[in-house]
């Protein structure tokens, strides 16, 4: 039995230490979409801009989620807001217009960007919620879920694997009760490459994400069985490498601003953590896991 303590790993205190260093700090180093997760290139010869790849990989998980033709969507983890704000634009032929989106975060700073956004939009059905997924109780199921960068965050490193499972089945099931019958999900995240030795994570823990901890492919495996069926499956771990790449040379020519905004020593933490991460996944040490799911 999963406590509520636990359900959803790190501390919101934790999450916000990272998430509300400053919308204008990250604005100088994430493209225009203001999207935080890893990219999607084509192929290795695609040499197009981060901001391209960014509404790829938005469309790709619109698109297998079903999000682009159902007429409700919750996003897990919404950041800035960017995959409900495709949401809206981006339907289906013929598909009806999207009448509830909900995005969860547990950032202020990103809700209060993320709400302004979508007024700017011209105020879409779209309502941004600082609250956990463990906490949110929806009216009526959605057509689709997407989540993107957040399960990185619901366990901790002093959990054990049959811990972190069981952490992670809660959050299954706790989809796939939000979720109208034979309806899909979608699930990005950062996972251990090794499925055996434990990775020296280094900059990413301890500056970063002090109280999070990363899965491994066999325990998402695991908490899901049973209740969503593995439809698609893809590791695009050079994708983020790349990304991360981009986000530190953008970080390097704006370092004045960020020190500046943040000072010498955040500035700093942040420069190693996107160098450290971008070694990980070139090194096969990280991969980025990208899953299509049908409930069951």
């Amino acid at each position: 039995m999963i406590d509520q303590a636990t359900a959803t790993g790190a501390s919101a205190e934790a999450i916000r230490a990272h998430y509300d260093v400053g919308n204008d700090f990250y604005r100088l180093w994430l493209d225009e979409t203001m999207t935080y997760s890893s990219a999607m290139w084509r192929d290795e010869s695609d040499t197009g801009p981060l901001a391209e790849a960014q509404r790829r990989k938005i469309d790709w998980h619109l698109r297998h989620a079903g999000a682009d033709r159902s007429s409700s969507l919750l996003d897990i983890g919404c950041g800035w807001g960017g995959m409900l704000r495709a949401a809206v634009a981006t339907r289906a032929d013929h598909a009806p217009p999207l009448s509830r989106g909900v995005g969860l975060t547990l950032s202020d700073a990103q809700a209060e960007l993320a709400r302004a956004s979508i007024r700017e939009a011209g105020s879409p059905p779209v309502e941004i919620r600082v609250e956990s997924w463990a906490d949110h109780k929806p009216a009526e199921p959605y057509g689709s879920i997407i989540s993107v960068g957040a399960f990185e965050h619901f366990t901790r490193p002093r959990d054990d694997s049959a811990t972190k499972t069981a952490i992670y089945r809660h959050f299954f099931t706790r989809c796939r009760d939000m979720l109208a019958p034979d309806a899909r999900m979608t699930l990005q995240t950062i996972a251990y490459g090794d499925p055996d030795d434990k990775v020296p994570m280094g900059p990413l823990v301890e500056d970063i994400f002090p109280d999070s901890e990363l899965p491994r492919l066999p325990e998402i495996l695991a908490a899901a069985n049973g209740l969503f069926e593995v439809e698609r499956f893809r590791n695009d771990r050079n994708d983020y490498g790349r990304t991360c790449e981009i986000w530190a040379a953008n970080l390097k020519a704006r370092r004045a601003e960020a020190i500046e905004m943040v000072g010498k020593d955040q500035t700093r933490r942040y420069e190693r953590y996107l160098k450290f991460s971008a070694w990980g996944f070139f090194s096969h040490r990280l991969h980025l896991l990208r899953f299509r799911l049908k409930r069951r």
